[in-house]
């Protein structure tokens, strides 16, 4: 056995020094930001409050995550957001379903809905974010005006998920749309009434077709899920946008 004061004695202690420094330093740099010890530009300060204004950057999907996860920071950032809505009482209407922290939408920052409807926190936010930073930026690049209003096949309803093949007896799994965190879309409305309709429209290469797959593929950076016609004929008339669940964009 080396002696004590070995030359590869200190090496591997030197080693381990290192690596416990290295392993350190990132934790520390951590509670210096959530402490405020340091100062850095909100847009790279993972504990600065999601900005829904605020242009997405790297650390936006964590920001975002952590609002959806937190009522309190979910329903501060959605006041700010723009966003018309009213706050709904706590419900539960049965086995798996009913919502809390929820709002009753009645329009986006810059459109308007066919109907007021109830979402959780949670979706509202990811709503608020896919309308400011995904949506409407495609409908002005596609179709050279931005969307006046949305056509939505609604979003509470306690039932299991509608798979196509079960529907009548259900699947056994309740749908997100049983909590309120998940809202069908149709059909979107130019500010000069004409009409752009998920059936219709989505196949081609017009800025119609164009228009609906960039507001698709918006979709899948703010929702957790997003189902549209290429994944089954039950989606085949509209999109399906959910918060919660598992990651998934077909």
């Amino acid at each position: 056995m080396p002696p004590p004061s070995s030359p590869s004695r200190i090496r591997r202690i030197v080693t381990l020094l290192a690596w416990a420094a290295f392993l350190a330093a990132p934790l520390a740099l951590a509670w210096a930001l959530h402490a405020g010890a340091i100062t850095i530009p909100e847009r790279y300060n993972p504990w600065t409050p999601l900005d829904v204004a605020a242009e997405p950057g790297p650390l936006t999907s964590f920001k975002l995550g952590r609002a959806r996860a937190e009522p309190a920071l979910c329903m501060a950032a959605l006041a700010a957001s723009g966003l018309q809505y009213d706050p709904v009482a706590d419900r539960e209407t049965g086995t798996g379903c009913g919502f809390k922290d929820a709002v009753r939408l009645q329009g986006g920052r810059s459109l308007a809905l066919s109907s007021p409807t109830v979402l959780s926190c949670r979706a509202a936010l990811s709503f608020a974010m896919w309308e400011r930073h995904a949506l409407q930026p495609a409908a002005t690049q596609r179709l050279g005006v931005p969307v006046a209003r949305l056509e939505h096949l609604g979003s509470y309803a306690c039932r299991d998920v509608n798979t196509g093949e079960r529907a009548a007896q259900g699947s056994g799994r309740r749908s997100r749309h049983a909590t309120a965190d998940a809202l069908d879309i149709a059909a979107f409305v130019r500010e000069d009434r004409r009409r752009i309709v998920v059936r219709r429209d989505w196949t081609g290469d017009g800025a119609e077709a164009l228009f609906l797959r960039d507001a698709h593929a918006g979709a899948c950076r703010f929702f957790d899920g997003v189902l549209g016609p290429d994944y089954n004929a039950v989606h085949a008339d509209h999109f399906h946008l959910e918060a919660g669940g598992w990651r998934m964009c077909r």
